[in-house]
């Protein structure tokens, strides 16, 4: 019987049985996946938790509702509920503070800490991040609306990549697979059902909190992303006052992994620059 690398180690975080990844020593970084079907930390970070671990502890835990983290059957999928999993979690490892890297709905999830919670956050990472308005888009509404087949999996990668060579049927397979383990597909179809434009807004913080945001903030997006739209980035650069923006060409909403070399880089050298760093205007 293999090991899976998925599965890493469990606390319970808010009472929730939680599935989490714990690599590295240094200051806290916090990895929170996206909401894609049969996603898992480790599915989504696994080619950036090495290199960041070369200078920070890395914890990226499955949220409630995906990956290998337990499921409580009376849960109610929130965005109250994952922000306190996550300050949850952050207590039963007896970090009192660290940055927060988001992945899309993780991106999201990021915003609603660092405004609830701005004292247990140093860093904000956006990438392809929600947490703004916008219209949803037809990418987005495929990849909640997704029914498991292979054929409909492919399809989402397509979406996902920019770069076609990462879409092996290999891949679809290995994810279709991880779609359909007992319980992903129940929790997934429950979270986002149509209409879906009322979860995006679910997942949205104020534009007057977001302003009030104090925290360096990192915001990369693809160009040509088509499941979160690029202008989200231009939203939260203009509402975050200590931000920076980077946007990559020929690059969807996968860029931890169709960018991994510049991202890791981008993102390590950005954790590693100076706290105390003044601005001035």
């Amino acid at each position: 019987m293999t090991s899976n690398p998925e599965i890493g180690k469990s606390i319970k975080a808010n009472g929730i049985k939680t599935n989490y990844h714990d690599v590295g020593k240094g200051d806290a970084v916090l990895l929170i996946h996206g909401s894609g079907p049969g996603v898992s930390a480790w599915a989504n970070w696994r080619l950036n938790i090495p290199e960041l671990a070369k200078s920070h502890r890395v914890i990226a835990p499955d949220m409630v509702g995906f990956g290998y983290t337990e499921r409580p059957t009376d849960n109610q999928y929130s965005m109250d509920g994952w922000v306190e999993q996550v300050i949850g979690l952050l207590d039963a490892l007896n970090i009192d503070k660290a940055s927060v890297v988001g992945n899309s709905f993780g991106g999201g999830l990021a915003l609603a800490i660092a405004i609830r919670y701005p004292e247990r956050v140093n860093k904000l990472v956006l990438m392809g991040s929600v947490g703004v308005s916008f219209d949803l888009t037809e990418g987005l509404d495929k990849v909640w609306g997704y029914q498991p087949s292979i054929a409909n999996m492919k399809q989402l990668l397509d979406i996902f990549a920019y770069n076609r060579e990462l879409v092996s049927d290999e891949l679809a397979e290995l994810r279709y697979k991880a779609s359909i383990q007992e319980g992903f597909q129940e929790s997934f179809s429950s979270m986002f059902p149509a209409p879906r434009q009322r979860w995006i807004e679910a997942m949205q913080s104020s534009a007057e909190y977001i302003q009030h945001i104090e925290h360096k903030t990192l915001i990369i997006h693809g160009r040509d992303d088509k499941v979160i739209p690029l202008d989200n980035a231009y939203k939260l650069i203009e509402l975050i006052k200590h931000a920076q923006l980077h946007v990559y060409s020929e690059c969807g909403h996968w860029i931890q992994i169709e960018k991994k070399e510049e991202f890791n880089q981008l993102v390590s050298n950005f954790l590693q620059t100076s706290l105390e760093h003044n601005y001035e205007n």
